[in-house]
Order: C-alpha cells, then structure tokens, then sequence
C-alpha cells in the first residue's frame, strides 16, 4: 500500500493512474480499475487523455482555480472577509495575516499544486515510450505539460519560496523520501526557466482559437517566461538583475507582437467585452484561460454566482444570500473619478444586512447559466493588458521612462482615462502616485483587479520591509476586522503545512516567523 507520506507530497493522476500490490505472493491477479503508468501510456490517445487531465487539475479551487482567491487576492489588499468565525476562523486567517502552519485550507493548496505537478511528471516521464505519427504531436504535448508544471511551481515558489522539486513520477517511498526537502528558490526558478523556454521552442502554435482554446501556446509561454524573468530581477536575491530585465522585456515583447499581428491596438477590444460569456470564443485579448461550459452542471463557472450579494441580479439569476465577494473600501477608493472599470468591476449592495461593495466583473444573468448559476465565465490567467503593464514596468526598471509611459497610455487610453503625462497635472492623482512606478502599480490594480495578480503584484514592486510599511500605513477602517498591524515580514511568505514540516523538521524547515 502506499503510505501517506507518498499520498501527501506526490499524489496520483486521479482516475487514471493508480499503485496496486498484493501481500500475498502466491495470488497473482490484475485488479482492471488499477492500471501502473508503465502499462497505462501505449498510445496517442492515452496522453492525449492524459494531458487533458493536467488541465483540468487547473480548475481547482483548491489550485488555481476561479475561486482561488483566498491566496491571493485575499491575501492583498482588495478583498477580505469579515466573517472570524465560519470554518472554525481557517479562511479569516488568510487576510488577517494569522495563518498557522495547521491551517487546513492552506494544506489542501499545497496538495492541489502537487498534484498538477504530479499530473505533468507523469506526462513527462512517460511520453517518450509512446509512438506518435507526428513527431511534433509528441513535441506539443511536452510543451503543454512544462508549461502547466513551470506555471503551478511559479505559484509555489512565490508563495512559500524554497520548495521540494519534482520533475520526474515518483513510484516507490525511497523516491519520495529522497524528494522530501526544500530546494533553493534559485534552483526552482532554473527549473521554471528551462521549462518554459522548452514551450517558445517547441511546435505549438502562436496562439490558440476554436476547439483548442485553454490550450497553451506560444504567447503564452513567451508571457509568462516575461513574467517569470521579471520576477526574478525584482524578488530574488544575488540574480543578475539587468539580464533578467533584458530577458523579461523580449519574452514579454514577443507575446505582445502576437498580439499587435492578431488584433492590433488595445483600445479597439472595449474594456467589458475581455468578460463579455458571448464574445470569449472570439475574444482576441486572453492568451490564456480555463475553459467553462455554461449551463453544464460539472463543467460551468461559479464565479458570478458566489460573488454576488443578497438583493442584487446584476451577475446572475441565482438567488444569493450572502454578502458576497467582499471588495475593502482602500480598493473602492483608488479608482479614479469616473473610470469605467470601476463601475463594471464593483457594486454597491444596499441591502440591510449587506450594505458593502462586491465583485460584479464576471457576469452570466444568461436563461442558459439559469436559477442555478451555471455560468459560462472563462477563467482568465493571462491577457495582454497583464503584458502591456508588465512591459511599462520592465522599461521603467530599465531607465527607459518615455517608453514605460507608451505602454501604460495604452491601458488608460482602452480605459478611456487621460492619459499619464495629462493626468501628472492633477493634484490628487500627483499627490496619490507621485512615482511612474507608483503609477503603473495603481493601473495594475484598477486594470486587473479580482484577477489574482495584485498579491504577486506587490511583492515585485516592494522590498519585504517596504511592504510592511505600505501595508501599516493603510487606514484599519478600510480594511474591516482584518487587523493591518499583524501584518510583519513573516508574511512574505506562507508557513510550511504542518504535515509536510513534521515529514522531516530538517529538510522541511518551517519559514521564519511561523
């Protein structure tokens, strides 16, 4: 049987791909529900299988699913909870900054990110001993797997920093056991870095439409390579910064050509069609998403649903009893006077028991998504408004300034705000972001607010002690129960689980301050 410690740290690819022994050497039979991965891949169609379940292990609130904000955006300063009490206080904790180590819902992120991981070792370790027609089918499926694998570790990496790295299927508890320590940050991003430049070299396509849609590409691969390489240059200590900003500005500058050869300027995609259910299968600003099918009970989107407040008919025709996704007054505040993305993104729920701001940015009121909410909101991961911001800092950081503002003009002009050397003149907008770093972080959170980057957002753009004091010299008022002076240089980083430190206390070392 397979102990716990390997059910923890590797997993399995569910229904798929299971471990099976017998006690008893004398009885030989072959259980037909528990197929070993050496036998499971003997053709192109047992990966094609495969690879469709590494994306749909995506979907997971748990991982990084739609509903995945409570390690991230909850984690910042636009959305929190009030609520102290409900499952025992655990998510409360989250944008408290109290979490423990034994908090159970930070366990069950840590295992869903691991079993994506595991999902694509499995692909990985496996692939080579089918045969394919095409060679380059074989090349497309390699590419898809690295990049879902670069892209969870790039959430581990940022969120707990040293991490344990698995690139291969474990099978037996001495795999496991010698896998069981945390590898150096450096080293994960090595591992992120190779991945990914394995995906912009690899035969998939530019970009994805139709029936592939949710499917990586090239673009992809090139943003969030940009991403990454940004990352480094502004989080990791004793990195070559100026390689890893020149790395990040051609990654990020090649996806954004595929989109200046697809579609153009920013400004012609209206700022509600990126979230418009009936225009997503031709939306030409998403690079990236998990797909959802409305009206389809195991495959549709809550999100709409679950963030709308009780009294209001605004995101969908399900009756809610809630107070939905709460928005913190300090967010509601930083729009700028009369900028659409507000009121599109945030309402004001009036009724008595609500009286708060929630999430109106994902919308299905559709007969099709029905009382049930069954909504068909794609989850968006990357689009290229995420890169034309990424580029405006990647230049700022690179003394390029004129060129810094280009990028963010083409953001608040799609928005239809003044553009950034005509909104300097204003005393309230000077006196709020007197920095064009400053700036490009304010239209990072109104542009892509409730899209889980605001967190990631603010460790680039801080030093840790710069964050504890960005975070204190915020009004407790805006922010409700969640108390602002627990907020400490620990929290850079979330606590080891319990489970997984008490494997090996030495190698599983807990983060300072936990």
């Amino acid at each position: 049987m397979m102990s716990h410690k390997i059910a923890r740290l590797a997993g399995l690819l569910a229904a798929l791909l299971l471990l099976n022994s017998c006690g008893e050497d004398f009885l030989v039979e072959s259980d037909p529900n528990s197929i070993p991965a050496s036998e499971y891949f003997k053709t192109e169609n047992d990966v094609a299988l495969a690879v469709n379940g590494i994306y749909q292990s995506l979907r997971s609130s748990n991982g990084i699913g739609e509903s995945s904000g409570l390690y991230t955006d909850e984690r910042s300063d636009d959305t929190g909870r009030n609520d102290n009490q409900s499952n025992a206080g655990e998510p409360f904790q989250f944008n408290d900054f109290s979490i423990l180590p034994s908090n159970t819902y930070l366990k069950s992120h840590w295992l869903a990110l691991y079993q994506s991981i595991t999902r694509c070792n499995q692909v990985l370790s496996n692939l080579d001993q089918v045969p394919f027609a095409n060679p380059d089918t074989k090349e497309q499926y390699r590419a898809e797997a690295r990049f879902v694998r670069a892209l969870v570790y790039f959430h581990l990496v940022r969120k707990w920093g040293d991490v344990p790295l698995v690139t291969t299927a474990l099978i037996t508890a001495d795999e496991i056991g010698a896998r069981t320590f945390r590898e150096k940050q450096a080293t994960v991003y090595e591992q992120i870095v190779a991945d990914l430049t394995g995906v912009v070299g690899s035969p998939l396509p530019e970009r994805q439409s139709g029936a592939n849609r949710g499917r990586v590409s090239k673009a992809a691969g090139n943003a969030l390579l940009g991403q990454v390489y940004l990352t480094m240059a502004t989080t990791l200590a004793g990195t070559d910064r100026q390689g890893n900003l020149a790395n990040a500005k051609t990654y990020l500058t090649a996806a954004y050509d595929v989109a200046v050869r697809g579609f153009g300027a920013l400004k012609d995609i209206p700022y509600a069609d990126v979230f418009d259910v009936t225009k997503k299968a031709t939306n030409p600003e998403v690079i990236f998403q998990i797909v959802n099918r409305q009206g389809d009970v195991n495959y549709s989107s809550s999100i709409a649903a679950n963030n709308q407040a009780q009294g209001e008919t605004i995101n969908s025709l399900r009756t809610a009893s809630g107070s939905g996704a709460n928005v913190t007054p300090d967010l509601v505040k930083d729009y700028e006077v009369g900028d659409p993305r507000k009121d599109f993104s945030i309402k004001f729920a009036t009724a008595a028991n609500v009286r708060d701001w929630f999430i109106t940015k994902y919308r299905d009121a559709s007969p099709t998504a029905g009382t049930n909410g069954y909504g068909g909101n794609d989850w968006i991961l990357l689009r290229y408004a995420n890169v034309i911001l990424m580029l405006a800092e990647v230049n700022l950081y690179l003394g390029d300034e004129a060129t810094a503002i280009q990028y963010l003009n083409l953001v608040r002009e799609r928005a239809k705000m003044p553009l950034y050397e005509v909104v300097q003149n204003d005393p309230a907008y000077r006196s709020k972001y007197p920095t064009l770093k400053l700036a490009i972080l304010h239209e990072r959170r109104v542009e892509l607010a409730f899209e889980h980057q605001r967190w990631f957002d603010l460790l680039r753009f801080f030093t840790t002690d710069e964050l504890v004091g960005y975070v204190r010299a915020k009004s407790q008022a805006d922010f409700g129960a969640a108390r602002l002076a627990n907020f400490s240089a620990k929290d850079r980083y979330f606590p080891i689980p319990f489970d997984e430190y008490k494997l090996d206390p030495a190698k599983m070392y807990q983060n300072e301050g936990y």
